[in-house]
Formats: structure tokens, sequence, C-alpha cells
């Protein structure tokens, strides 16, 4: 990782090893009035590897539970193996009232994840499933 700005803090994982993310803190303030989004800077850009393999990994930014208790939630939380920018957390107070996020808070967390994608080909015919093209309530509500 690399800071971009004065106060930026480092990602954290408290329990290596157990914990799924690292989380990340507001390089500022942030006021979110109802129902508004806004970008939250973290001051920091990263070069997510896997440490066994050096393979390049994404990252998805997920909430983190005392932010969700809180009435915010994140959107938009996907950042690309090549994306080198700083990281900006889109941030959704679902409340009827106004939220405070401080500088330096825990705001959400980046869950590392293998990049799986290659290049599309087009076939005419797929390999026949179970489930086949039953979808949206198929496999029952109980």
């Amino acid at each position: 990782m690399k800071k971009l700005a004065e106060g930026a803090r480092t990602p954290v994982v408290a329990h290596p090893g157990e914990d799924l993310g690292y989380d990340i803190f507001a390089l500022e303030g942030a006021r979110l009035s109802a129902h508004e989004t806004v970008k939250v800077r973290t001051g920091v850009a990263v070069e997510a590897r896997n440490p066994q393999t050096g393979a390049a990994l994404g990252l998805l930014v997920r909430d983190r539970s005392s932010m969700a208790a809180r009435g915010v939630t994140t959107t938009g939380g996907v950042i690309d193996a090549g994306y080198r920018g700083e990281i900006l957390v889109l941030m959704t107070n679902l409340g009827d009232g106004v939220v405070e996020i401080a500088a330096g808070e825990k705001i959400a967390q980046m869950i590392p994840v293998p990049v799986l994608t290659g290049l599309v080909q087009e076939v005419e015919t797929l390999e026949d499933s179970a489930r086949a093209e039953k979808g949206f309530g198929s496999s029952g509500r109980s």
C-alpha cells in the first residue's frame, strides 16, 4: 500500500489468518445527510497480491458491522487488481438522520479475492445442468 496524503492510515487486519478483510479508515471527516451517498477518501492506494503465489488480487469493499448498525452501507465496492488510484469508499446513509464520520474512523473493510476473469468464448450450446433455465424462486420458498 502507498499513503497518498498526510494523515492516511495503513489498512489493518486485527486477526491475521482469521479475519476476512482489512479495515480501512476515513482520511477526513464526512457528514452524511439522510439518504445521501458520499465518496469518503482513505488517502491510500493498494496493490493486492497473494502472499503465497504473488498472483494479483482484486478487492471487495464491504460494510463494517459497526457502520451498518448506524444505518450506513457501502456501495460500488469492487477494486480491480490493476487499479492504482486512491481507494474511495461510496457510503450511503440509509437512515432519516444525519451521520457523522470522524477522520481516522474505521469505515469499511477490503476483502481480497482471486481474479478469475478471462476472455469470453461464444458457443452454440451450453452443457446441460439440473437447474437448466429455472430461476427466480425455482428452488422453492421454504
